[in-house]
């Protein structure tokens, strides 16, 4: 099987000393893979110290300049337009990767979009992995290590410079995959540590951005919610493939599944492959000797955790505790239908 051709772009604003680390790691751990800098309004310093490095790298480097500081999606973007190869990874300078940091991230970005785990005290927080799960979809990434499918940035394009550097524009280009049929994915097998990133401006000034691009995300795809579903006791998990396979739809689309389920239910979905899909999606096991009242107690948890949080009976005849009105899943699942990539067959991300 051929070896497939990477691209590693890495967007440096100044901190030479940092991104000659980062560098050196990306040569020792993954020779093979061609080394895209883009040096965005950084000083003579860091420039000095990038044209030494890329120097020796020949056909296996390419360093690009910016006289001015463009932003972290501008970089970003510059660097995609030119990457041709089978992967394209996106690595901020703050890490230093690994042996064998590669082909775990490569698995994972086999159907789209992979990231890996990260650690250290520059880590964001994502969503934890099911226990025992090497690899699992997901609706969270960071600009820390990303690897993108070359046939899939090719057909999307750039990330969207008019949102923020961060959690909403990464959301939009996850939304916007999944809308031409590809899946981001988690990788246990990789896990890299980050180190803080200097942020700039005022608290007010980043609030301000994010707000303006979460506006902009809900104008195109509507907002996030979490749904809290109880099947029943008496419900076969065998019965709900298509109710999984709707959920696991719904996470696709970043929003967010707690299933309230009795104890057999729970070894049947880990009997069929059920309990590992995506971050999204999260099973809670129901007492075995008192399983009303624990249900009673994790939906009382649950709402006030999540003040927003749907609830919703698995079918007619199922009743919750409590008063408060509950639809049905197969009301949900029509919502979350009328949003599927078939019902948007041109995969315009400003359509919804």
């Amino acid at each position: 099987m051929q070896t497939p051709s990477v691209d590693i772009i890495v967007p440096v604003w100044n901190n030479p000393f940092v991104t000659r680390a980062c560098l050196a790691s990306i040569l020792t751990h993954s020779p093979e893979a061609r080394l895209i800098i883009v040096a965005s309004g950084s000083s003579r310093e860091t420039e000095l110290m990038l044209e030494e490095f890329s120097e020796p790298l020949g056909e296996r480097g390419l360093f690009i300049i910016s006289d001015r500081n463009v932003g972290l999606v501008p970089s970003i973007n510059m660097g995609l337009s030119r990457s041709d190869s089978d992967y394209a990874v996106i690595l901020r300078p703050q890490v230093q990767v690994p042996a064998g940091w590669l082909a775990g991230l490569l698995e994972a970005a086999q159907d789209g979009i992979g990231t890996p785990l990260l650690s250290g005290n520059g880590a964001p927080q994502l969503p934890a992995m099911t226990r025992g799960c090497s690899q699992m979809e997901t609706f969270s990434a960071s600009f820390f290590a990303l690897a993108l499918k070359g046939e899939m940035h090719m057909l999307l394009g750039g990330l969207d410079e008019r949102l923020d550097n961060a959690e909403w524009c990464l959301k939009d280009y996850l939304r916007r995959a999944w809308s031409k049929g590809y899946r981001t994915s988690i990788s246990a097998r990789t896990t890299l540590e980050c180190q803080p990133v200097q942020v700039f401006g005022s608290k007010e000034r980043l609030s301000e951005i994010a707000r303006a691009s979460q506006a902009i995300y809900r104008q195109r795809w509507g907002s996030f919610r979490h749904y809290g579903i109880y099947f029943g006791r008496s419900t076969e998990a065998a019965s709900l493939a298509e109710a999984i396979e709707t959920i696991l739809e719904g996470a696709r689309q970043g929003h967010r599944f707690t299933l309230l389920l009795h104890r057999r239910q729970i070894a049947d979905f880990r009997r069929l492959g059920w309990s590992g899909l995506h971050t999204g999606i999260e099973l809670q096991s129901l007492s075995l000797l008192a399983p009303r009242r624990d249900l009673h107690r994790k939906l009382a948890a649950l709402q006030t955790a999540f003040p927003d949080m749907v609830m919703v009976r698995g079918a007619e005849g199922i009743e919750l505790p409590g008063s408060v009105p509950a639809p049905l899943f197969s009301e949900v699942a029509a919502v979350l239908g009328r949003t599927s990539p078939t019902s948007n067959q041109n995969g315009d991300h400003y359509a919804q």
